[in-house]
């Protein structure tokens, strides 16, 4: 988004016939607060469509603290993603959602990054979260990019995590690329891609062919549960890592990735922005779901014998 949000920058200072009045994006949350961030840094009205009802409170609040003009529509992100659309093509305001080769020119950035922190060392796997699929092109155009360089002799092998609610990619992946149907997403605690009708499809299809990549789903117990285990060795997962992570798990288990094979796995939010859906999992209130690496707090009265006495039965008999 800072490539994005300073190509505009520098395009309304130019001597346009029609000056850009601000800066557009449907969004399930992460895409508006980093438009929204970078505008008001840069003094840039923006406009950001989201889907009412559909995402975390957490997200809500960047792009409206930010100072961004938000409609909450009544309708879910391939709606959001059909208007802004349509009001880009009418008015003056500059689309930043990833058809926009700018985002992917920024995003591919982070492909160069996972080689230069492994040494140029390419890795066998690399697991992206995939909604509106324009990041898997970007981490295939960055790891490309190296091999035409000079930089590496090869690229990655490309995986696609899809949650089972929401996987138009993964159901073309598995006709063997027959034809692509969109889909009505349903709801998923992967928020951020729940998306049904991509607009980086065939953009995603290319890199994953020219990767030999695979697409894979994650219903949402396995996402969830990869998100908890994530979240036991120290890190704060977001449910879209949880989605790549339980891929991953699913691959090692069919032996498709090997147990030596050196797998970069993409987190691409926060756990901070989806506590509620960790709360209802902890709680174990989530309907039909087994939470099975649920750990609630143990309520104990305030005197030392009971303090002991839990302390006894659960932390001598973890050591």
């Amino acid at each position: 988004m800072t490539v994005l949000v300073s190509q505009v920058n520098r395009l309304r200072r130019a001597p346009l016939s029609r000056p850009i009045a601000g800066v557009g994006c449907a969004s399930t949350g992460d895409t508006s607060a980093a438009l929204s961030a970078y505008c008001a840094a840069a003094g840039i009205p923006a406009i950001v469509f989201l889907p009412a009802d559909r995402i975390s409170l957490q997200q809500l609040i960047q792009p409206i603290a930010n100072g961004a003009t938000v409609l909450s529509l009544d309708t879910d992100f391939d709606g959001c993603m059909r208007l802004i659309r349509e009001v880009t093509a009418e008015l003056p305001i500059y689309l930043a959602n990833s058809l926009n080769s700018l985002r992917l020119e920024g995003q591919k950035t982070a492909a160069i990054e996972i080689l230069q922190q492994f040494d140029w060392q390419v890795p066998d796997w690399v697991i992206v979260p995939g909604g509106n699929l324009g990041n898997i092109y970007a981490f295939y155009k960055g790891f490309e990019m190296c091999r035409v360089l000079g930089l590496v002799d090869r690229v990655p092998r490309l995986v696609c995590a899809q949650a089972a609610n929401a996987n138009p990619l993964y159901r073309y992946y598995k006709s063997g690329w027959a034809e692509f149907q969109p889909l009505v997403a349903e709801t998923t605690f992967a928020s951020a891609i729940q998306i049904g009708d991509p607009v980086s499809v065939d953009r995603a299809v290319f890199a994953l062919k020219a990767t030999n990549g695979i697409v894979e789903e994650a219903t949402e117990e396995e996402l969830m549960d990869a998100m908890s285990l994530a979240d036991r060795t120290g890190m704060f997962a977001c449910p879209h890592t949880g989605v790549a992570l339980a891929a991953l798990f699913k691959l090692r288990d069919q032996r498709i990735v090997g147990p030596n094979d050196r797998t970069v796995v993409v987190s691409t939010a926060h756990g901070l922005k989806f506590t509620q859906s960790k709360i209802d999992y902890h709680d174990k209130n989530i309907k039909d779901m087994l939470c099975q690496y649920a750990n609630p707090p143990i309520s104990v009265k305030a005197d030392f014998g009971s303090v002991m006495d839990v302390l006894q039965k659960n932390v001598n008999g973890k050591t």
